[in-house]
């Protein structure tokens, strides 16, 4: 099993930038495709992006596609989500997920019932 902690929320200006970051517990991080998802207020937890084992292939959500940028660092135990040009929109509870046995094809990835462990969340709010 993995452990995850999800850190680096905030409050930011509309145009602004924040690096979400998510810390992996364990030695087989390396084996965990990890995603990140986010949920608003009333909403569903929506797709954010993905990355691969590896770090090879990632996925975005059409709604940050071109702003956002997922990463990990294997050896850290680490994944990241830097964010750009945030817009009000962008506001809601963040949450890392991992999961060892996804099958890396984009209509899977883009699904949170597939991934089996998450983070505690951590807050965005971007102001107008």
């Amino acid at each position: 099993q993995v452990q995850l902690v999800d850190s680096g929320g905030g409050l930011v200006q509309a145009g602004g930038s924040l690096r979400l970051s998510c810390a992996a517990s364990g030695r087989t991080f390396s084996k965990y495709a990890m995603g990140w998802f986010r949920q608003a207020p009333g909403k569903e937890r929506e797709f954010v992006a993905a990355i691969s084992r590896s770090g090879s292939m990632t996925h975005y959500g059409d709604s940050v596609k071109g702003r956002f940028t997922i990463s990990r660092d294997n050896a850290k135990n680490m994944v990241y989500l830097q964010m750009y040009s945030l817009k009000p929109e962008d506001t809601a509870v963040y949450f890392c997920a991992a999961d060892r046995d996804l099958w890396w094809v984009q209509s899977n990835v883009v699904l949170a019932p597939q991934y089996h462990f998450w983070g505690q969340g951590t807050q965005v709010t971007v102001s107008s």
